[in-house]
């Protein structure tokens, strides 16, 4: 069992930088890929980035390329994600997930194993 909580969220203008992350229980967080979604009001919740179990690979969306980065640090079992540029697209409740497997998986947010409760990020115009 992993329990997942984030924090890091608030209220930002276009164009500044906020850093989340997201703390995990238990003993094994090294053996779970970890990634965060995100879902604007309305709207589905969407991939945004995975990182691999040891930190040496990462995935990210189309949309945050170059402006978002995953990092972990297994010794903290912590989990950042690192905003940069912010637009006001990018509003939305920010959760991170964990799962044992990095792959296709992390596409399909009903087929991870585990969430947090999430942190809200608005950027303001």
């Amino acid at each position: 069992q992993v329990q997942l909580v984030e924090s890091g969220g608030g209220l930002v203008q276009a164009g500044g930088s906020l850093r989340l992350s997201c703390a995990a229980s238990g003993r094994t967080f090294s053996s779970y890929a970890m990634g965060w979604f995100r879902q604007a009001p309305g709207k589905e919740r969407e991939f945004v980035a995975v990182i691999s179990w040891s930190g040496g690979s990462t995935y990210y969306a189309d949309s945050v390329k170059g402006r978002i980065t995953i990092s972990r640090d297994n010794a903290k079992n912590t989990v950042y994600l690192q905003m940069n540029s912010l637009k006001p697209e990018d509003t939305a409740v920010y959760y991170c997930a964990a799962d044992p497997l990095y792959g296709s998986n992390w596409y399909r947010a009903g087929d991870l194993d585990y969430w947090g409760k999430g942190t809200l990020v608005t950027v303001s115009s």
